[in-house]
């Protein structure tokens, strides 16, 4: 047996930031090409500044803005569904999708999504839509008697579960507002695949955009496959054995992409530009490996009572070349059209400057350039500072 490949701390940050498209200056509007190379956009409704589905897509194609992704809804070049949480995905994932949609379906099924919704009124919904064309949960009135924030009226029950299912699909959305339509007049037809063949290429197209990572990461990466299931694809496949340092020198052990050396050999220095990431990126959407390959603590706090929180309910990482050297609380107001900076924290190793402060007031402005707000209060730099 050979000796796994030993990738340095350095490298493995380089190329995790390369392989989520946050090593070179962003620039263009391909929103699609971001989709593909990222693999899925988790969508969210949060909006504080931009939707993080928004802000994300901006992060890689700075000429970014707000309606192209409906377009490419539209158009029917990507779809929505579950992967961790709800994402877009590129269109040509569809083929592999089709046991997420089985798998969804029996997890749905027996949750409290059914139960209230009955088969009536599931085939009166299938009903209207074929009738109707797509609908929205606001065409349709059944009501919960008590109303609680987990609860929800069973026609929506019913939309979402066959959602999951596969047999309804989102055909265009009017703000965060989902229009549904049958999945047979929403996606095209598709190659019938072997669930192991769906596996395969669930677990390779994941290692290819990962690079690196555990077994664990990789199942986790679509949430689309069992334990066991990816287990068995490693014996299948044989991936590249290696080993990742830490940023506290300590070595895990995983697996790389078949071109993993080719990689190494051609990874680029990441530029020196400062970023503000969304929360819900996918580059540190992992929390434990973000601590462990960057040294990085970060948690969200929304679903954190606020007494106990930290830092902030919405507050944004700041990646400044390879490093995560702050975070930064920001708020829209997109009817007073301004940027509110309302804290700025440095990690404890970085000294605040002038330079580093110019960084942070241009990534702010074109922040602001994404969400259509055309001030930044306080007109800083120097912004209110924590921590230093």
């Amino acid at each position: 047996m050979t000796s796994p490949l030993r990738i340095s701390n350095a490298d493995a940050r380089r190329l995790w930031l390369q392989a989520h498209g946050l090593s070179g200056t962003p620039s263009g509007a391909d929103a699609l090409g971001v989709i593909r190379d990222l693999g899925f956009v988790q969508l969210d409704t949060i909006q504080v500044v931009s939707r993080a589905h928004h802000h994300i897509l901006w992060s890689r194609a700075q000429s970014y803005r707000e309606p192209m992704l409906d377009r490419l809804l539209r158009q029917r070049q990507v779809f929505e569904h579950f992967t961790h949480d709800a994402s877009v995905l590129p269109m040509e994932m569809l083929p592999l999708w089709q046991r997420q949609f089985d798998r969804m379906k029996r997890k749905v099924g027996g949750s409290w999504y059914v139960g209230i919704a009955s088969e009536e009124m599931t085939a009166e919904i299938l009903a209207r839509i074929r009738a109707e064309g797509p609908l929205c949960t606001r065409d349709f009135d059944t009501e919960v008697e008590a109303r609680a924030m987990w609860q929800r009226p069973p026609h929506k029950k019913a939309l979402e579960y066959l959602w999951y299912a596969g047999v309804l699909a989102t055909c265009h959305r009017e703000g965060v507002v989902k229009h549904y339509d049958l999945a047979e007049r929403v996606f095209p037809e598709v190659e019938a695949l072997s669930d192991d063949a769906q596996v395969d290429g669930l677990c390779d197209a994941a290692l290819h955009r990962l690079g690196f990572g555990t077994l664990g990461e990789v199942r986790k990466f679509w949430d689309a496959a069992e334990v066991s299931e990816v287990a068995a694809w490693a014996g299948r496949r044989q991936p590249v054995p290696v080993r990742i340092e830490g940023a506290d020198r300590r070595w895990t052990a995983g697996v790389a992409c078949p071109d993993i050396e080719e990689r190494l050999s051609q990874v680029p220095a990441t530029t020196p530009r400062l970023r503000l990431l969304n929360p819900f990126d996918p580059a540190i959407r992992d929390r434990v490996r973000l601590k462990r390959l960057f040294g990085f603590d970060y948690t969200v706090e929304m679903f954190v009572p606020e007494a106990k929180r930290q830092w902030g309910y919405y507050i944004y990482p700041l990646l400044e070349g390879d490093r995560f050297v702050g975070r930064i609380e920001v708020k829209g107001d997109r009817k007073a059209g301004r940027l509110a900076v309302t804290r700025v924290w440095w990690e404890p190793w970085v000294r605040a400057s002038g330079a580093r402060d110019q960084r942070l007031r241009a990534e702010l402005e074109r922040l602001a350039r994404l969400a259509g707000l055309s001030r930044i209060m306080p007109d800083g730099p120097p912004w209110p500072v924590i921590g230093q």
